[in-house]
């Protein structure tokens, strides 16, 4: 399981190596875990799930994702190939 980020504290951002498409990825807190589809290369990333998030906290993941969108498509790929 792959951290592939974590400029968002205290949150990680994961692509599980074992992990099937659509291009996604984890968000991991205490307590918290979302899951968001990227629709690699160019969004809209989508929420597919989320467990323990305020939706206010939720909002800056998701707008930190966006910004961060083609460093966590390029690393999807790196990881799985094609999106």
């Amino acid at each position: 399981m792959p951290c592939i980020d974590r400029g968002l504290e205290p949150f990680r951002i994961h692509i599980y190596t074992n992990d099937h498409r659509p291009s996604h990825v984890h968000v991991i807190g205490p307590g918290m875990e979302a899951v968001f589809n990227l629709n690699c290369p160019s969004g809209p990333i989508e929420l597919r799930e989320s467990l323990g998030f305020k939706a206010k906290v939720l909002t800056g993941v998701r707008e930190y994702i966006v910004r961060s969108l083609g460093k966590f498509c390029a690393a999807w790929s790196d990881i799985h190939g094609a999106y």
